[in-house]
């Protein structure tokens, strides 16, 4: 083997560590927010609120940090194309793990009133922009820094960063849920934000070795980097970000359902035990964490598109199943029904980064990757707590309502994977025709 081959072997490893390990920590905070959301904040910054409304304030503060997300990814993407991927990245980490740290330390509404839900949402907003320009820079950084039959194993390790970062907040609160109820609410709940500042530590190790994208040094050598990357992202691939934020729907929505909004339906409504629960979203957090580099396995056999088409199926499948397990409240199969519909959605969840990565030109990838992911995030995720609420809410806790809503983000993301392809190959089409 060359030495030219091995530095680039030893380059793509490096990319795709650094990358999965700095998205892990970002997802782990952001879960710990979701859980905490689900479970403490209605009590601890809203007490004046009744049950249901104190919910609906809580996650609406959860979408604070979706709101911010579009605005992360258009301001540090703007940095990573004109600049590089890899410092911005390194800023990105380090603003989560200030933000989630100092969400340990927050005085409650019952210690300084109103101000402590106000710089709950300020910390929120923060956590959203620097997960906006995280995820994106990521993806491309890894990509970029990979074989060209590499790219899909490369994108799925990023990918891996969500089951790793969901494992890590679920254990984090599994722990300290055993905790009796007055302890868990008045300190407990803190512990696993405040471990966010050792993780980060350690994630900023390991990013600060990774090496700048092969693809952009380039670029940036030839004196070619956009002056506007935004601009230009919407004038040569537009509907490549239109159908990419379709594309991403189930990706981002079904995480926050299953960890945010059944974490609290089932705990709540239904009775159902904490740990129970917890357990089952760890499951799937596992399955998900194996399951993916297979996925990403089988993309170089049969291809990237049908690993994406066929885990969405899959999901769509198994969402009644599904939605009659949670009414049933039978812990087995409602575990048997989750660990399938984590199959199907994390086969495609695992594919997504380099579907996206992949359609855009290398001057402007982290925007439009970005731009797409985000502003999906921002309609679609952070949303679909807030709407599956209000759904229950209005119908006397039917399932049924939020099924058809389920079905719904399920069926626009098949059509944004289909679009996003036809797009792709009518470009190339083009291209090759002149």
């Amino acid at each position: 083997m060359s030495a030219t081959v091995q530095t680039a072997q030893q380059r793509q490893k490096r990319s795709i560590l650094g990358a999965f390990v700095g998205t892990a920590i970002e997802w782990y905070d952001f879960f710990s927010f979701g859980t905490a959301a689900a479970l403490v904040f209605s009590t601890v910054f809203y007490p004046d609120l009744a049950l249901g409304s104190g919910l609906l304030a809580s996650f609406a503060t959860f979408w604070v940090g979706f709101l911010a997300r579009p605005i992360g990814g258009l301001v540090f993407s703007h940095f990573g194309d004109r600049f590089g991927r890899k410092n911005t990245l390194i800023v990105t980490l380090l603003m989560m793990g200030i933000a989630t740290t100092c969400i340990g330390l927050l005085p409650t509404y019952g210690q300084i009133g109103l101000a402590a839900p106000v710089l709950l949402v300020v910390l929120r907003a923060i956590q959203g922009l620097a997960v906006g320009g995280e995820w994106g820079g990521a993806v491309v950084l890894a990509t970029e820094n990979s074989a060209s039959n590499k790219r899909g194993l490369a994108g799925a390790w990023v990918q891996q960063g969500s089951p790793a970062g969901s494992i890590l907040s679920t254990v984090a609160f599994m722990l300290v849920g055993l905790l009796p109820d007055e302890q868990f609410l008045s300190w407990g709940w803190r512990i696993p934000f405040l471990f966010s500042a050792v993780l980060v530590i350690v994630a900023l190790l390991i990013r600060t070795r990774v090496e700048e994208s092969q693809e952009f040094s380039e670029i940036k050598a030839q004196g070619e980097t956009p002056k506007v990357p935004v601009v230009e992202a919407f004038n040569v691939a537009g509907l490549f970000i239109f159908f990419g934020v379709m594309a991403s729907i189930v990706g981002i929505a079904s995480a926050y359902f299953n960890n945010t909004f059944m974490l609290s339906w089932t705990t709540g409504i239904l009775g159902m035990d904490r740990t129970v629960i917890l357990n089952l979203i760890l499951l799937a957090a596992v399955i998900q964490f194996f399951w993916q580099p297979v996925a990403a396995k089988l993309s170089e056999r049969y291809g990237i598109r049908a690993i994406l088409i066929w885990g969405l199926v899959l999901t769509l499948v198994i969402t009644p199943p599904f939605f009659l397990a949670i009414q049933s409240k039978n812990e087995l199969f409602l575990a048997i029904t989750i660990a399938i519909n984590t199959i199907g959605s994390t086969a495609y969840y695992a594919m997504l980064a380099t579907a996206l990565a992949d359609a855009f030109p290398a001057r402007v990838r982290y925007t439009g990757v970005s731009l797409a992911y985000q502003l999906c995030a921002t309609i679609f995720g952070g949303t679909t707590p807030i709407i599956a609420q209000w759904l229950l809410n209005s119908t006397g806790n039917s399932p049924w309502s939020v099924m058809i809503f389920y079905i719904i983000q399920v069926v626009l993301s098949i059509i944004g994977v289909i679009g996003l392809y036809r797009t792709r190959a009518r470009r190339q089409l083009a291209s090759e025709s002149i």
